[in-house]
């Protein structure tokens, strides 16, 4: 082909943003893409199908059967002149065609001479690869052909853009979490979210009072994924609304008095912890909508469960919220986590003591934390969203 490789034109600078913002240049092979090259070469009767990106100098293959070279020279690259276009780009018998004769994947005897590629859009319309078949023997291809070529080629271009809004959900997700601990004089806290997936359905929170006290919560959505996320936002915005101060079990009532049909419209429901800390006493109050999975860890080594004093929102719209309370004494962590972390071990509350011995020991609510996320090492894939949050007064 020829070309020699210059700085990109505005244009093209433009397009090979849109290919990087995908995310997927650097990404190990996938299942999904991998299967549709399969299909594409089993379709068409080729010898070879890939999933072709575009980059500055080089075609990377995201997916291909048929080929085993995953980074090809752009400049030798059918692909390069197919994203020229908006259409299907064809070469019936590359042999004879002065733009392909010489390239290296055409002049051997067995080389490729024909080429079908149809260019995948990325969001911003710029045409960032292919969808591409190709063949040592000379055809054309009738108007049929393309366009099953092109619904194959849709389907991989919503999977590509999957992939980058899950990216971004996920950034704006991890934003809307605490940035910081919060300072509280005499006590340390801490904590962690780890979606399961690129977007989680758990989140924590918290917030200092201005007499000098803490806010927290944690909210557990049923299931993960993008869904589960979009509801966990509408929780933690309706929970911090419905601020009451020190009258957690008000604060829990007034939000799920307002979700409940959006809840219970969606099929879905939510845990959630949500206390209030005096560091002056130590006391903290609680309301616990059907989470359960909060434990007071003493400096004497005796431990406790908070259990749920009511049912998870979006169940029922209940007309009243138990709080109760406890007392953090020097030296005392109080941990509260979503079930993921039960998930680790074996989904059950029988997990629990397990997440005790883990936190045995714990010097200080960052320790705490750590012990345990490193319940999930040698796990492989987490089953579910893990999220845990501590508070330790000093000792």
């Amino acid at each position: 082909m020829g070309t020699t490789t210059t700085a990109p034109a505005p244009r093209e600078q433009d397009r090979l943003a849109a290919l990087h913002r995908l995310g997927v240049l650097d990404t190990p092979a996938e299942a999904r893409f991998d299967r549709v090259v399969r299909l594409a070469r089993q379709l068409f009767g080729v010898s070879t199908a890939m999933v072709s990106l575009v980059d500055r100098e080089v075609v990377v293959h995201k997916a291909m059967a048929g080929f085993d070279e995953r980074v090809v020279r752009r400049e030798d690259s059918f692909c390069s002149s197919a994203i020229q276009g908006a259409g299907t780009f064809v070469v019936e018998d590359a042999s004879v065609d002065p733009r392909f004769s010489a390239s290296p994947f055409v002049t051997p005897v067995d080389g490729i001479r024909f080429y079908a590629g149809q260019p995948l859009v990325a969001p911003g319309g710029f045409r960032v690869g292919t969808l591409c078949i190709a063949d040592e023997t000379p055809r054309a291809f009738e108007a049929e052909s393309a366009s099953l070529l092109r619904d194959l080629a849709s389907w991989v271009e919503k999977e590509l853009v999957i992939d980058s809004e899950l990216a971004r959900a996920a950034e704006v997700q991890a934003g809307l979490l605490p940035r910081s601990a919060p300072a509280v004089p005499g006590y340390q806290v801490s904590g962690a979210c780890l979606p399961s997936l690129a977007v989680g359905g758990d989140f924590y929170d918290w917030a200092t009072t201005p007499d000098g006290g803490l806010v927290l919560s944690l909210v557990d959505v049923m299931g993960k994924g993008a869904a589960a996320g979009i509801l966990a936002a509408a929780v933690r915005a309706v929970l911090r609304g419905s601020a009451f101060g020190a009258d957690v079990a008000q604060s829990l009532l007034h939000a799920g008095a307002i979700l409940h049909s959006d809840l219970s419209g969606a099929g879905v429901f939510a845990t959630a912890f949500h206390a209030a800390l005096d560091p002056r006493t130590g006391e903290v109050r609680y309301a616990d909508a059907g989470h359960g999975l909060t434990v007071l860890v003493r400096a004497d080594g005796t431990d406790e469960r908070l259990e749920a004093t009511g049912l998870p929102l979006g169940v029922l719209d209940e007309p009243a919220r138990e709080q109760r309370t406890v007392h953090l004494g020097p030296g005392d962590l109080l941990v509260t986590f979503s079930d993921g972390v039960l998930d680790l071990v074996d989904g059950t509350l029988g997990a629990v003591p397990r997440v005790v011995d883990a936190l045995r020991g714990a010097t200080s609510a960052d320790a705490a934390v750590e012990a345990v996320l490193r319940m999930s090492v040698g796990v492989g894939d987490r089953p579910d969203d893990l999220t845990v949050v501590a508070v330790r007064r000093d000792g």
